[in-house]
C-alpha cells in the first residue's frame, strides 16, 4: 500500500507465516511406544497488523511513519491416541479454566440466599 514498501512486507510476512500454518502447526508429531500412537494437538491463533501514517506541519515539515506487527498462540488442548485399531481422542483438562464459572455460581448463590433471608 505504501510507497515505501513497509505494508508490503509486513503482507509479504503475515503470507509466509500463513503458509506455514496449516495442519502440522495444530497436530504434532506422532509418537509410538508399546503399540500406541499419540498425536499431540493443539489450538493455534495467528494475528497480524499493520499501519502508515503521513503527514505534516504549517513551516512545511513532513511527517512520515509505519509499523507493523504480528503474533500467533499455540495451546495445547489435548491428544490423538491410536492403539487397537481405534483412534481416540482425549482432551487435556485445565482445572483453572472452571474458577471463573465456580466464582459467578457462588456469587449467584450468595445473593440467593441474602435475598431469601431478608
Amino acid at each position: 500500500m505504501a510507497e515505501d514498501g513497509n505494508l508490503d512486507g509486513i503482507g509479504g510476512l503475515a503470507e509466509r507465516v500463513g503458509a506455514r500454518a496449516g495442519a502440522q502447526v495444530a497436530y504434532g508429531v506422532p509418537v509410538e511406544r508399546d503399540g500406541v500412537t499419540v498425536i499431540p494437538v493443539a489450538r493455534t491463533r495467528w494475528g497480524f497488523g499493520g499501519g502508515s501514517g503521513h503527514g505534516g506541519d504549517p513551516a512545511g515539515a513532513q511527517g512520515e511513519g509505519s509499523g507493523g506487527g504480528g503474533g500467533v498462540v499455540v495451546s495445547p488442548i489435548g491428544y490423538i491416541e491410536l492403539s487397537e485399531g481405534r483412534a481416540r481422542y482425549r482432551p487435556i483438562r485445565d482445572p483453572l479454566r472452571v474458577i471463573p464459572g465456580a466464582l459467578l455460581a457462588l456469587a449467584v448463590v450468595a445473593l440467593l440466599v441474602r435475598r431469601l433471608l431478608r
